[in-house]
């Protein structure tokens, strides 16, 4: 997996650019993990990890289609 950064336009930071940032590592055990780090231009000291091991980012990434999904048939 190649580390990947998003940049959007943050709707509740007054569309100021954020980013989002995916990294695999190597956990203490030998596993994958998967790093999510999510940065806002608006206060670039705040930034909030999760560490997800590759099952539950698979799930996590599979949960995320469903919801936008779900957004889309309602409109």
């Amino acid at each position: 997996m190649a580390n990947v950064e998003l940049r959007f336009l943050d709707e509740y930071c007054n569309h100021i650019y954020s980013t989002i940032k995916l990294s695999k590592e190597i956990g203490k055990d030998g596993s994958d993990v998967i790093t999510i780090s999510i940065k806002s231009k608006k206060d670039e000291d705040e930034c909030i990890f999760i560490n997800l091991d590759k099952s539950t980012a698979i799930r996590f990434a599979k949960t995320i289609r469903t919801e936008i999904a779900k957004i889309k048939d309602n409109e």
